[in-house]
């Protein structure tokens, strides 16, 4: 069964985060206004998986009412809001895979690669992340066993929220590696501070690093078997993949290497049951819940999951040009995203290749990019669409039901391959070539020999394999070739690319919560 956020939402609540720095009390607020206390809240039993679906709703949609009106984050556009189009620009309009038409405020600043600590669009990635983290502090609080039984809980609903609690905690976990990942050293508050205002202490990659990694440990044996929960939650291959990413990049984050640690958790979810889905493109369409591969889904539906952004934003703003709405499945195009040369360069694309991952649209649009607010500049993805397997649409032509594929399986093949040729053990050459093979020959793909299998085929076959799927800035990173080493298409702003200072590898600390938090210290350059 699909994980359905907006049928479990039928309490109503609103959580209020002005910033990070100063955490007031929550604000829990129903449709009346009246004030509701947790107490009242929580003496409907159902509640408790309600707020749980609140917290994975938390990827996907803006706030409380639909697409318009009440939205959990301030200080920009509801639509642009939500969490996964936030992450989706901070991790591929930074890089070779995307551009966007669009002149949105200081959008292009991701592209150009000279953001500051004023950009809006980095600034509501951050506070996305810090919503995520008080929501679910608060649900931690809220259910520990001294509540539960002061609220007569029975013990079967008590064995449930345990469970609830491990993916809380997981999502938790999750929001924190984005927080390491994109701005490192970031404040840091988890249930036990308690409530009321204070200034949270800024940690560090080292502190932040080990925490990710010991909750991740705490609640493996708490989390469903892989596959054996509700579609759409977590379950301990979902932990054992955030386990894998966080060691895959311990080199970045930490300095040291965890490359074994990584294979480890790649083995782990190799024998969960998952397999690659036999056709590429159905990772990607409205029905692809049916799939075997996604480990770790972002859930939408056009009737109940309405938002601007989400995959509303990917399929609708990918389509412009001579493109047919219809053949996505949705009512029109906002001609916004397409891809830079550097990234068609990836692929071959000569009429006898028959890579099934080698979605473009080119009737109509130019490979190079003159003006970036051209739509027809710049060749056009086709990947993500609003139609079933058998070519009939979603339910809703506005609002895919198109899910967002956040883990899967293919990524675990690259990442095996890669963390053994990084030297990590656990692992050997043989199945790494065949992990790496596999996906090639799903995708129509000529097989690789051992000779052909090194870092920089690994760097290009997880751009032809995952691109659009909010790795690609990274994993350059990973590479040393965000900042440097690789140029594309109007990169630091110069049409012909050039490298930049190598402090955007990370995102400042936004200027607010500076301004609100005295005790922050601003990331290195900015």
């Amino acid at each position: 069964m699909k994980f359905n956020y907006k049928k479990l939402l039928l309490l109503l609540v609103v959580i209020s985060v002005s910033t990070t720095s100063c955490f007031d009390d929550l604000n829990v607020v129903p449709l009346d206004e009246e004030v509701l206390l947790s107490e009242n809240v929580y003496k409907n039993p159902a509640a408790y998986k309600q707020v749980l679906a609140k917290i994975y709703a938390g990827l996907a949609v803006s706030g409380q009412r639909g697409p318009d009106g009440q939205p959990d984050i301030s200080g920009i556009d509801e639509g642009f809001s939500t969490y996964l189009r936030q992450y989706w620009k901070a991790q591929e309009l930074s890089t070779d895979e995307a551009v966007i038409a669009w002149n949105d405020g200081n959008i292009h600043d991701y592209h150009e690669q000279d953001w500051d600590a004023n950009n809006e669009f980095v600034t509501a990635m951050y506070y996305r992340i810090f919503f995520q983290v008080t929501l679910i502090n608060e649900f931690l609080r809220e259910t520990t066993t001294d509540k539960l039984d002061t609220r007569g809980v029975s013990a079967d609903l008590q064995a449930e929220i345990a469970t609830f609690r491990a993916e809380a905690r997981f999502m938790r976990a999750l929001s924190y590696w984005h927080g390491l990942d994109m701005f490192r050293n970031i404040p840091f508050i988890v249930e036990e501070d308690g409530i009321g205002s204070f200034f949270p202490t800024q940690t560090n990659a080292n502190d932040l690093f080990a925490y990710i990694e010991s909750e991740l440990v705490a609640i493996e044996s708490e989390l469903p078997a892989p596959r054996q929960n509700e579609y759409g939650r977590a379950d301990q291959a979902a932990a054992w993949m955030l386990q894998a990413k966080l060691y895959l990049n311990a080199e970045v984050y930490i300095g040291s290497d965890k490359y074994s640690e990584c294979i480890t958790a790649c083995n782990k979810i190799m024998n969960g049951g998952y397999t690659l889905e036999a056709d590429y493109s159905h990772l990607f369409l409205a029905d692809n819940h049916n799939s075997t591969e996604v480990i770790f889904p972002i859930n939408f539906d056009g009737i109940s999951t309405r938002t601007w952004g989400g995959m509303t934003f990917l399929v609708h703003a990918a389509v412009g040009g001579s493109m047919q709405a219809s053949d996505f499945g949705i009512d029109n195009g906002w001609g916004g995203s397409r891809t830079t040369s550097a990234f068609v360069s990836k692929f071959d694309t000569s009429a006898t290749n028959t890579d099934s991952r080698k979605m473009f649209h080119t009737d109509g649009q130019t490979l190079e990019i003159d003006m970036i607010s051209q739509f027809t500049q710049g060749w056009a993805i086709t990947k993500y669409k609003n139609l079933n397997a058998d070519g009939s649409a979603g339910s809703d032509i506005t609002f895919p039901d198109t899910d967002f594929p956040m883990f899967r399986l293919g990524d675990v093949n690259l990442m095996y391959a890669e963390a053994v040729l990084r030297g990590g053990s656990g692992g050997d050459a043989a199945t790494a070539l065949g992990y790496v093979n596999d996906i090639r020959t799903r995708a129509n793909e000529n097989t690789i020999t051992a000779s052909d299998l090194d870092l920089d085929f690994i760097l290009d076959e997880r751009a032809r394999e995952l691109y659009w799927e909010c790795h690609r800035r990274t994993d350059l990173i990973r590479f040393g070739k965000f900042t440097s080493g690789y140029t594309w298409d109007w990169k630091g702003g110069l049409k012909e690319g050039r490298d930049v200072d190598e402090k955007y590898n990370i995102f400042p600390i936004p200027s607010a919560d500076l301004g609100a938090n005295p005790t922050l210290i601003q990331n290195s350059g900015y």
